[in-house]
């Protein structure tokens, strides 16, 4: 089946003649970006217990990525990633278990088998062969849709491994298809597989270990069940726009898993003095393709899902719906947002690829609010006071459901970003999340959530 794919793609694009350049001048305009950055993270939870501790994380490194001009037709992209951990600013081998949003700064599988801390990874390596509205990317890449993102925050991306093929065969259009064979998550340094929670020796930072992975798809589950543990993920998606209608269509796979269909427009309104007024709705549907088999009556967590519709012990079809309207200050100086989503009282919706389905609508800093009969609200405003200076302040309020046992408690978090612009090459940012949970199986887990971060492009 993989290669019957590959061997269309390719057979796609070599369809089209070749254009002709210069070798030596695919080299010599190759486009170098080199960047150091350093990232720091501390956690605070409003009451420590046993499996809930304050701790810190850091991240010291950069990335150097090589994008190659074209040559007949043909390209290359190479992207090499490090993130050094200071003694003095992290946590021992014993407490990365604790680790919430800088767990990515570092690899705990590394550091749990050899005591080593620190990653460096050839995220990005890839040749691309284009022809007039045509490319064909192959290798390790990025890829960022409504399901997938490189998600960026941190210090290293989240990439994956197989092909892509883009066309824009039609005006202010674009089609996409991807079949993609393993994904390498932020802390990891080499690539896994893109839904299997878990390995053949039941460790869970060696595969998908994805905050939001479905942990009832684990690997000894999928064998018990007779079913295989590796996977593939595909991918397509076609993009219009006209007279200030944005609207996407969306499709995802994962054979004998589970299968996505997602519906997204995007409407711009121009008012008197430079104003705009943009609505969306996001449409997510989730069907089932054998996953309620694999996981058993089970949630996101991977345990019983007590509370939930009994029907997900057949089926994980579900849906959810966001919708928002920003109004658009002039001159880009920024927009205010209020946003809405509901998840159906059905299945949890099942996206380990950083994509986040309620992204861009009302998704709050680190924050999974995709679980079955979830309802979330979300204020924002962002303004730039300068050309240099952006701030942003996000307010979500998130109503899951008290029946679900194993489901986070009500939260009210406040996000404010500061993103300063300090020279033409160097940038700081400070990211502070606020999350105010309500109660629920005796424990308050509210908590406060800290990131600096220092970017310096060479």
């Amino acid at each position: 089946m993989k290669k019957m794919i590959y061997i269309f793609l390719f057979m796609a694009v070599g369809l089209f003649a070749k254009e002709v350049t210069s070798l030596e001048e695919m080299f010599k305009k190759s486009d170098i970006k080199t960047r150091f950055r350093i990232n720091s993270f501390q956690w605070s939870w409003k009451n420590e217990d046993s499996s809930h501790k304050n701790h810190k994380a850091m991240g010291v490194g950069g990335s150097i990525n090589i994008k190659s001009a074209s040559y007949k037709g043909f390209s290359f992209g190479i992207g090499v990633f490090t993130s050094q951990n200071p003694a003095w600013f992290r946590e021992s081998a014993n407490d990365i278990k604790y680790l919430k949003s800088g767990k990515d700064t570092l690899c705990r599988y590394k550091v749990k088998t050899s005591g080593e801390y620190g990653i460096t990874s050839v995220s990005k390596a890839y040749i691309s062969y284009k022809f007039q509205n045509t490319a064909l990317t192959y290798g390790r890449f990025g890829f960022n849709s409504v399901f997938t993102s490189e998600n960026d925050t941190k210090m290293i991306p989240n990439t994956f491994e197989g092909a892509y093929l883009e066309n824009s065969f039609i005006k202010n259009s674009k089609f996409r298809f991807a079949y993609i064979t393993a994904q390498k998550l932020k802390n990891h340094e080499s690539f896994h597989d893109v839904i299997t929670y878990k390995n053949s020796t039941g460790e869970s930072w060696a595969n998908n270990d994805d905050s939001a992975v479905h942990k009832g798809l684990s690997y000894q589950n999928f064998v018990t069940k007779g079913k295989d543990p590796n996977h593939n993920l595909i991918i397509s998606d076609f993009s219009t726009k006209v007279k200030g209608f944005k609207t996407t269509f969306s499709f995802l796979s994962v054979t004998d898993v589970v299968k996505d269909y997602v519906i997204e427009s995007h409407y711009k309104i121009n008012l008197d003095n430079d104003w705009a007024i943009k609505p969306a709705i996001r449409y997510f549907i989730q069907k089932d393709d054998g996953a309620a088999f694999i996981a058993g009556y089970t949630n996101l967590s991977g345990k019983v899902a007590t509370g939930y519709n009994e029907n997900i012990k057949n089926s994980v079809d579900s849906y959810l719906v966001a919708t928002k309207v920003d109004i658009m200050m002039p001159k880009n100086k920024g927009f205010f947002r209020i946003g809405y989503s509901k998840v159906a009282d059905k299945a949890d919706i099942i996206t380990p690829w950083r994509g986040f389905p309620t992204g861009g609508f009302t998704r709050a800093m680190g924050q999974y609010n995709w679980y079955a009969n979830t309802k979330t609200t979300l204020f924002r405003i962002v303004y730039k006071s300068t050309s240099k200076l952006k701030t942003s302040l996000r307010y979500a309020i998130e109503d899951f459901d008290d029946h679900k046992v194993n489901v986070q408690a009500d939260a009210k978090v406040l996000n404010l970003d500061l993103d300063a612009k300090i020279t033409k090459n160097f940038s700081a940012k400070f990211r502070l999340g606020i999350g105010n949970l309500d109660e629920k199986a005796g424990k308050d887990l509210s908590y406060r959530d800290i990131r600096v971060e220092f970017n310096y492009y060479f």
